[in-house]
């Protein structure tokens, strides 16, 4: 459906998206429109795609697909127009003096002849030309979102476009439609492809070609991989394209030339990287090499001594690893901690804490996720931040952490020591930040199981760190006594051994805690029934076991009866079903309810936080994986209320539901990352 008319008031603007919530106006009738508008001002005459829906708690509105911004055409909507603050230089007493001198021709005069303004009183030709160069460049902003709609990219990104290739947008994406795959966040390559040959782009153009190249890494960089085989890419790119192997050869000496990917020979392999996935790799091993060598300042004198006192003192006695692993990091400045559950990491970590808080030194605690952090802290006594939180990443933009330039300030970390637990859940990226801010002759300890799945995001750092042999490694395989205790971490181990779970008729005659159930079903229907069961009750014999603080459902898939989005749903109805006292919101598909466990899913480095507990603090940025609960429905002010588990109190407006996922039921990769 397609309206035309007027925008007669903004109710809601979000300024970093452009979603808008307005009154429009069209032929006297005003409707409430909702949708993705920049660069839209009260005022404005639009035309817009889209449909009527009946909001359940707004009533009728009209949801904008599409929108095209037109010019007004009464002497009335032409001083709105020029009065609603989108030009420079022009308020509403200038606009009124412009219209009533030059009527309906006052477009026209600003387009082609600005010299004539200078007949209104307190407008130079200096100022007229300014005016008129603030016209030209909205009208061109209008051209671009109309323009980028038939790429299947959207108002919301045609801004960003704009702001990064200016007011000759149209002329260089008609130059080379491929430029949209660089700029466009998630574009559809395959989309823009068939556009481009339908504009006449042949075939074998090299902007198609070296297009096609970049965006197969970039594939491959979603799913988690830096580089990619030279060979593997080739062929990937030779179907994609339908090109010849030469032409595609050729395209990547080029882009190796412009320094946009690398090539690296490696034994008897070529592989190929996008230069700033190859550059943080570069810098992650050159700089844990110089911090490892540097002068090893941080050392504690008369070592023996004190670290029997610190054992005494705890009532601890250090097993042979334990205290390899001490000395360990009292020998070196970069040292890696690694070994499955109940092997004695914290342990290890606390004992550093108390060894170089006694020589007043500075120790710094770190993870990657607010509930690692949290049980960090929880662990050892003493606070730990998110990496996040530490590095004051939310000051920089996902682009930035990617961006890979040695003159981008980084903020200093003040510490002696900095220990980073769960290492396996940091990628590539975070951790060349965190090597970019690290003092040389600090401490820095290494913390994780590398028999974990690696890092949601791009690497495997830890596993690879290790593999190099080049950083100094303690190995824990001891399962101390009271782990060994826990079938649960038993059976981790036995897992990673190749080893079948252990069954109650191999338990040994030393008695185990009963944490640890195999129940064999193949009936999907059974299956369900009994994850409800055991999530709504059924654990009650063996603990006292509150479903959002204590039991977390694990599925290997996001799709089918038992994936996590069927799971969710099932287990909200049976965990926090609807009520009158709970207040519900619909989006989407999801029903987000007032006592909902949720999951943050995206990075959004700009929302505002605040935490009043021990004393209040107000901070930005909330990140994926990150979990908390829905607090509270706001209807009035149209926002959703979430406490994290970190204690960060954030607001939603509801647009912004999108960043957020139920997670009574996660994938087995999101679960690491608890």
């Amino acid at each position: 459906m397609e309206l035309k008319g007027e925008i007669k008031d903004i109710i809601y603007r979000n300024e970093i998206n452009s979603y808008m919530i307005a009154t429009f106006e069209v032929e006297e009738e005003e409707t409430t429109i909702t949708g993705y508008l920049p660069f839209i001002e009260k005022g404005d005459s639009l035309k817009i795609v889209g449909n009527f829906i009946e909001h359940p708690e707004y009533g009728r509105q009209f949801k904008i697909e599409t929108f095209e911004k037109l010019m007004p055409e009464t002497k009335e909507a032409l001083e709105k127009y020029l009065a609603n603050g989108t030009l420079k230089g022009i308020g509403p007493a200038t606009a009124k003096k412009m219209v009533q001198v030059f009527g309906e021709e006052i477009i026209s005069i600003l387009k082609y002849e600005p010299e004539k303004l200078v007949c209104i009183k307190g407008i130079s030709r200096q100022k007229a030309l300014e005016i008129s160069q603030s016209f030209q460049e909205n009208w061109e902003i209008w051209r671009i979102v109309g323009y980028l709609e038939k790429f299947g990219i959207g108002p919301q990104s045609a801004e960003s476009i704009y702001k990064k290739l200016g007011p000759n947008t149209i002329q260089e994406i008609e130059e080379n439609p491929y430029l949209l795959v660089d700029l466009a966040p998630k574009v559809n390559f395959m989309q823009i492809d068939q556009i481009a040959l339908k504009m006449g782009m042949d075939y074998e153009n090299d902007k198609r070609i070296r297009s096609g190249v970049k965006y197969a890494l970039k594939l491959a960089n979603n799913n988690g991989h830096c580089t990619v085989l030279y060979e593997n890419l080739l062929q990937f790119v030779k179907d994609l394209l339908r090109v010849p192997e030469e032409m595609i050869e050729n395209n990547m000496i080029f882009l190796q030339s412009k320094k946009e990917i690398v090539l690296e020979d490696r034994e008897t392999q070529e592989w190929v990287y996008l230069t700033n996935y190859y550059m943080a790799e570069k810098n992650i091993a050159e700089n844990l090499l110089a911090l490892d060598r540097y002068l090893n300042m941080k050392q504690i004198d008369h070592f023996e001594k004190k670290l029997k006192k610190i054992e005494n003192q705890s009532s601890i006695e250090l097993s042979k690893e334990q205290k390899e692993a001490v000395c360990a990091i009292q020998n070196h400045n970069v040292c890696v901690i690694t070994g499955g559950p109940g092997t004695g990491k914290t342990t290890i970590i606390k004992t550093i804490i108390d060894l170089f808080k006694q020589e007043e030194k500075k120790v710094v605690l770190c993870a990657p996720t607010g509930r690692a952090a949290k049980r960090m802290s929880e662990t050892t006594g003493e606070e730990a931040k998110t990496l996040h939180r530490l590095l004051e990443i939310s000051k920089v933009s996902g682009d930035e952490l990617q961006t890979i330039d040695p003159n981008i300030e980084v903020a200093p970390l003040d510490a002696d020591v900095i220990i980073v637990d769960e290492m396996s859940m940091v990628d590539l990226f975070l951790m060349n930040y965190l090597l970019q801010s690290i003092y040389k002759g600090t401490k820095l300890v290494l913390v994780g199981d590398s028999n974990q799945l690696p890092s949601v995001g791009p690497g495997n750092v830890l596993k690879d760190i290790i593999n190099s042999g080049k950083i100094t490694t303690i190995t824990l395989n001891k399962i101390f006594r009271q782990a060994a205790k826990s079938k649960i971490i038993l059976n981790s181990h036995k897992v990673n051994e190749g080893i079948n779970f252990l069954i109650p008729s191999e338990e040994p005659e030393e008695e185990l805690l009963e944490d640890f159930f195999y129940i064999h079903e193949n009936n999907k229907l059974k299956m369900l029934e009994t994850v409800l069961s055991l999530s709504s009750g059924r654990l009650q014999k063996y603990g006292n076991y509150d479903f959002i603080k204590n039991i977390q459902v694990i599925s290997p898939t996001k799709k089918g009866e038992l994936g996590t989005k069927e799971l969710n749903k099932s287990l909200q109805a049976t965990i926090n079903p609807p009520s009158e006292e709970k207040k519900e919101k619909k989006f989407l598909d999801s029903i987000f309810r007032e006592g909902d466990r949720i999951m943050q899913i995206k990075n959004n480095y700009d929302i505002y936080w605040e935490k009043k507990e021990p004393t209040l603090e107000m901070g930005k940025g909330v990140f994926n994986g990150e979990y908390g609960m829905i607090l509270s429905i706001d209807e009035v002010e149209k926002r959703v209320k979430i406490k994290f588990d970190d204690d960060k109190i954030v607001w939603y407006n509801f647009e912004e539901l999108e960043q957020i996922e139920h997670s009574y039921c996660i994938t087995v990769h999101k679960a690491q990352r608890k």
